[in-house]
């Protein structure tokens, strides 16, 4: 058998056990938290907040949780976005591809993607102090767009550099402004990616918990206000396993099982819209 060959059989063993690995992980994540979550999912649980005792076992759900982590997130996420498009823009249609000001920015927003989110919860709950605010919707929702803002500009970043230059240059000779050619060409054309960029970054931020534990707080009410504090699904995940009733855990178990759910449904959305808005673009 020639090297080639063997050098081929060798990758397709490699990818193929990577696949398995990939496969195998999200599988038994799966697997455990249906398990040991799907016994203590009911209706009341998802339909009402946490009662008086309810982390001593008694009744109650964690509603408060649901409706929070879809406040912090959702806010989170249109922030961001109102942030991250024009800087994505500007990247694509206002610099050259290999400007050294557009490298610094795209390596600055590399290195944002990598910080910790309890750093960025650390450094908004030092913020937070210095303005003299108290653990709030607000203050996880700030922290959020700002843990979302790097994944969010790099993934339109690179979407938009994925449009064929000629396009732009046809808009330009055509007459259009580069702030036309960035809003009526590029954006559409770029639309699907966009979409998805969005939604990754809302599932990045409903599933942080480190970032929101010092600004957004945690309660067993659904928040009314910006300055009230705003429970989370991860946190609920993490009060309820640290407890030593079982049927507490079964429950936090449970909360993750939403959780993953509520992920699952992300992505899936993500991909489904990516594909509806494609007619947009130019194929």
């Amino acid at each position: 058998m020639k090297k080639r060959h063997v050098e081929e059989a060798v990758a397709r063993i490699l990818m193929l056990l990577s696949f398995g690995l990939l496969a195998g992980s999200l599988g038994l994540i799966l697997l455990t938290v249906v398990v040991k979550g799907a016994p203590a999912l009911t209706l009341a649980m998802l339909t009402q907040v946490p009662q008086g005792g309810y982390y001593l076992g008694k009744g109650g759900g964690i509603l408060n949780a649901i409706v929070g982590s879809l406040y912090l997130a959702g806010g989170g996420t249109a922030v961001a976005l109102l942030l991250s498009l024009p800087i994505a823009l500007y990247l694509g249609s206002y610099t050259r591809r290999r400007s050294r000001w557009a490298l610094v920015v795209r390596l600055a927003l590399d290195v944002l993607w990598g910080i910790p989110s309890i750093v960025y919860g650390a450094f908004g709950f030092t913020i937070m102090i210095a303005l003299g605010m108290r653990a709030s919707l607000l203050g996880g929702i700030l922290v959020l767009a700002l843990l979302e803002l790097p994944i969010m500009v790099r993934a339109m970043d690179e979407v938009i550099r994925m449009v064929p230059a000629a396009l732009g240059q046809a808009a330009l000779a055509l007459g259009a402004t580069r702030l036309e050619n960035a809003l009526h060409i590029v954006t559409r054309q770029t639309l699907p990616g966009l979409a998805t960029a969005v939604l990754l970054a809302f599932g990045r931020g409903i599933g942080d918990a480190a970032s929101v534990l010092f600004t957004a707080g945690y309660t067993d009410r659904i928040p009314t206000s910006l300055l009230q504090p705003a429970a989370s699904l991860p946190l609920a995940v993490f009060f309820q396993l640290g407890t030593p009733f079982p049927e507490v855990q079964q429950r936090g178990y449970a909360a993750a099982l939403v959780l993953t759910v509520l992920v699952l449904a992300v992505s899936l959305g993500s991909r489904w819209l990516a594909a509806r808005l494609g007619r947009y673009a130019v194929k």
